[in-house]
């Protein structure tokens, strides 16, 4: 038989349509993964240094105790709030060479590193890949779905995820802005055995984070039994991560994520698990390093006004972020005050 006249062999329909589908698959996430990224263009942000006051820190050494560890994490739908949020660290920073920057991300994202590092080339920074799929199991849904993302569970991981040279490390959400020194905040005292620091709300209901379920078990409630339990925003945390190895608080947090699968306690994404662990058991932080909920409420992001009294920290936590209402042309008042920070190319990024 002729070359022209030999034989192909193709797959059956049913691989052949399968390995199509898997092809198109393939295309259509790297056109996707591509296509953000070209479109989402950051501009440099500028270099900043130490003040003469500051201890003299190698660039290589991420384990330094004389840094300010900060801990992130890092995906595409809040990637330009991670830009502005490093930029006002930096900004307002005495000491911004000593601080170490380690952004927490899926194994499958983790090229969003060079996105950060192209916009701040001196950043002294790692990534840290979490596998969310060691939690993805654990989730249950919530009042939205933005809060079911895994990535929101990686702080619950932060000891084991982060090398165990750094002992201690600011957590941060990643749609805020800071307006004053990251030191000051990261030197908040924890006294003798306290495990974290965050800014309490003793005004705010926390009975109305858990389910009726909950409050009718002795056995449950009795949970914040002799506790002076109150609210506390896990957007902004200065954690011991030394303490919290050894009382291996992950455990801790695991197991009401366990029991929330088999019978629902709480209603709000990964926050009653921190309230169950640690409410009642933390140091303070001055309110004014949270100040949270511009972001308005998980329903419809209304906008809302800054809390009484001073302001290091600006917080966009609830639905509504900054860049989505600058984009829509839909801002509210208190974005303005986050604009300043935005590195995208934009016409609402305002140049240095």
């Amino acid at each position: 038989m002729s070359k022209l006249g030999r034989k192909l062999t193709l797959p059956s329909p049913p691989h052949l349509l399968l390995s199509l589908l898997l092809l198109l698959s393939i295309i259509i996430i790297n056109a996707t993964a591509t296509a953000t990224v070209n479109t989402e263009r950051f501009r440099e942000a500028p270099q900043f240094y130490n003040s003469p006051t500051c201890p003299s820190i190698s660039t290589k050494d991420m384990c330094s105790q004389q840094a300010v560890h900060v801990a992130m994490t890092l995906d595409f739908p809040y990637l330009r709030g991670t830009m502005a949020a490093i930029l006002s660290i930096l900004q307002h920073s005495s000491c911004p060479e000593n601080t170490r920057f380690h952004f927490i991300s899926s194994p499958s994202s983790t090229y969003l590193h060079e996105t950060i590092t192209s916009s701040f080339p001196y950043l002294r920074s790692q990534i840290h890949p979490f596998d969310t799929n060691s939690v993805s199991g654990l989730i249950s849904t919530s009042i939205r779905s933005a809060l079911d993302s895994p990535l929101n569970y990686a702080r619950n991981y932060l000891a084991n995820i982060l090398p165990p040279c750094v002992r201690k490390a600011v957590y941060l959400d990643s749609d805020l802005v800071l307006v004053d020194d990251i030191a000051m905040l990261a030197a908040t005292p924890l006294g003798t055995g306290t495990v974290l620091a965050a800014p309490e709300y003793c005004n705010a209901n926390i009975t109305a984070y858990f389910t009726p379920t909950f409050w009718a078990n002795p056995s449950l409630s009795l949970t914040f039994s002799g506790r002076n339990a109150c609210y506390f925003n896990t957007g902004v945390m200065i954690i011991d991560l030394e303490r919290w190895r050894e009382g291996d608080y992950t455990t801790k947090i695991v197991e009401w994520m366990e029991l929330q699968k088999r019978m629902r306690i709480y209603e709000l994404g990964s926050l009653p698990p921190f309230l169950l662990v640690f409410a009642g058991n933390i140091a303070a932080v001055d309110h004014k390093w949270n100040q949270h909920g511009l972001g308005g409420d998980n329903f419809r992001g209304l906008c809302r006004d800054l809390h009484p009294g001073p302001v290091s920290l600006l917080h966009w936590s609830g639905k509504g972020k900054p860049w989505v209402r600058l984009d829509e042309n839909r801002p509210c008042p208190l974005d303005a005050l986050w604009a300043p920070y935005d590195l995208m190319q934009t016409p609402f990024a305002i140049d240095f």
